[in-house]
């Protein structure tokens, strides 16, 4: 069998897994002994099942493989513990996932794409542009090299806020969060995955149909289309009033509350004017607010307000009811903000005579 049909069992929802080890002429109960091994242990080579036949082991490793992506870079945070993980997947394509432990929590943030085609300003993801979707055994790769990581072997929530906008690769969200929610992976409820969106319509009126109690994230990063139009390209295509009736009815339909990320850009978006706004637009709403002093990047000469600033704008809000807190970017040190460890190790190639972009495949 030729390696491009050999099977990640990473991208398998358990009865995919059965039915095709089925179908390669292997028990199907086997499906589930190896899939306790990989999530249940973190055990990913074949030789290592010790309740496999020997005979079996080669049989299942001539279908079949554990698409771990090598760690090509790992940066730890002295401020709060946090890690970035640099991943090299095929085509020596790069993402990253971020392992962040926050007191009984064990929380990675993963991408969901190579690259980003919405241009935020603030955001390093997209300003190399964008490559291709992840698969959905790729973004699943990055929680178990992140599980590796935590003393106690285990994941308890998953973040998709890293590189690349979720709903533009839907299907493989979906199925990812199926396979994370399955009693036979890692078993992981739907309430501790969040998807976070900068705001495609379309993919939230659909996401609300969907039977799935995940937590959705909103970027607005302004409460006006001048402002938020400034920042994300985005809005051109879905301006903030119908984003904001679109997150209404999800909210309606679902019952479960909406995050707005708000990014605070001194000069941009962060004044008592745009706390204002930001208040009247939010109102009424079951929502709260994460505002996010802006993480420098060198693609975009702004900077966050002070930390009196902050408190003024997050009071603004609080007084009208709305929930509100501060969310300050974990692992600063090792820039763990949205694709800047990606970031550099481009420019790092390009500077070495490789153009950002050229490490990549001319097949795509």
């Amino acid at each position: 069998m030729t390696m491009q049909t050999i099977i990640n069992i990473l991208d398998q929802t358990p009865d995919e897994l059965r039915k095709k080890f089925s179908g390669s002429g292997i028990e199907a109960y086997r499906a589930d002994q190896v899939l306790g091994w990989i999530y249940g242990k973190g055990v990913y080579e074949f030789d290592r099942m010790t309740n496999l036949p020997m005979d079996l082991k080669k049989k299942i490793s001539e279908s079949f493989l554990v698409g771990m992506p090598a760690v090509t870079q790992a940066q730890r945070s002295d401020d709060d513990k946090s890690t970035k993980l640099l991943l090299k997947l095929k085509n020596d394509d790069l993402v990253e996932a971020v392992y962040m432990p926050i007191k009984d929590r064990e929380t990675v943030c993963v991408s969901s794409q190579v690259g980003c085609k919405f241009h935020c300003a603030f955001c390093a993801s997209g300003q190399d542009g964008f490559f291709r979707n992840l698969t959905a055994g790729e973004i699943i790769a990055q929680i178990l090299h992140a599980r590796d990581l935590s003393p106690a072997k285990r994941i308890t929530n998953v973040v998709f806020m890293g590189i690349g906008e979720p709903f533009d690769n839907y299907t493989a969200l979906l199925k990812t969060i199926r396979i994370l929610n399955s009693p036979k992976t890692l078993g992981l409820g739907a309430r501790r995955m969040t998807v976070s969106t900068c705001g495609i319509i379309p993919k939230i009126q659909k996401f609300a149909e969907e039977g799935i109690q995940a937590e959705l994230s909103v970027s607005l990063h302004g409460a006006t289309d001048r402002v938020r139009g400034l920042i994300m390209p985005v809005n051109t295509a879905f301006p903030v009033k119908p984003l904001i009736t679109a997150c209404k009815a999800y909210i309606k339909k679902t019952g479960r509350a909406i995050t707005f990320e708000y990014i605070l850009i001194k000069g941009v978006n962060a004044g008592p004017k745009d706390a204002g706004d930001l208040a009247k637009l939010l109102r009424g709403m079951v929502c709260k607010v994460n505002l996010i002093p802006m993480n420098a990047i060198p693609e975009f000469d702004h900077a966050a307000p002070t930390y009196q600033e902050t408190v003024q704008f997050q009071q603004v809000l609080q007084t009208q009811g709305i929930k509100t807190t501060v969310r300050f970017s974990k692992g600063r040190d090792i820039q763990a903000a949205c694709g800047q460890l990606r970031s550099v190790k481009l420019k790092g190639q390009a500077k070495k005579g490789v153009k950002v972009g050229e490490h990549r495949s001319a097949s795509r």
